[in-house]
């Protein structure tokens, strides 16, 4: 299995349901201990560690602190759409480099890429458009979508 969630063949890789519910413990409380995950799906400490360790490792899951960029000084966020020329897939890569940007996905329609960013400010921003993303070969234009108010961010969709 590669690192990311996938076997050789491409397609997700198979969780049974125990490793499903372990994932659900961890997305309700990514603090919650071993031992009180064990207690709920019916496995030891030392076995929900080696799951867990055995999730991480196969990039199915990571277990990750998420903050508020605006408690901690960073008070212009946006989301990015870019127009491309070439493979977007090398761009991805170039754009996934730089230290602001904290999402990156390929897209099929308007824009080829989106791309979300984090900044201390708007000067910072602008900066960043002028002197990282519209240098960079292969993006032909970008439209900037300016955050005003993160009204809903959640992680606990749960599993199939």
């Amino acid at each position: 299995m590669s690192g990311n969630g996938r076997n050789a063949a491409g397609k997700p890789a198979p969780l049974d349901e125990v490793s499903k519910k372990i994932i659900e413990q961890l997305q309700a409380d990514g603090r919650r201990s071993y031992a009180e995950i064990g207690k709920a799906v019916g496995l030891s400490e030392a076995a929900v560690r080696q799951r867990v360790q055995k999730l991480t490792d196969a990039g199915v899951m990571q277990v990750v602190a998420v903050t508020d960029p605006m408690q901690l000084g960073f008070y212009r966020q946006a989301m990015i759409g870019i127009r491309a020329t070439g493979d977007t897939r090398v761009l991805a890569d170039q754009l996934a480099a730089i230290p602001a940007v904290d999402y990156v996905v390929l897209t099929a329609g308007s824009f080829d890429l989106l791309v979300e960013v984090v900044c201390e400010d708007d000067d910072e921003l602008i900066d960043l458009l002028n002197s990282q993303i519209r240098g960079l070969d292969g993006v032909s234009s970008t439209e900037t979508f300016v955050y005003l108010k993160l009204h809903k961010q959640f992680y606990n969709w749960g599993t199939r």
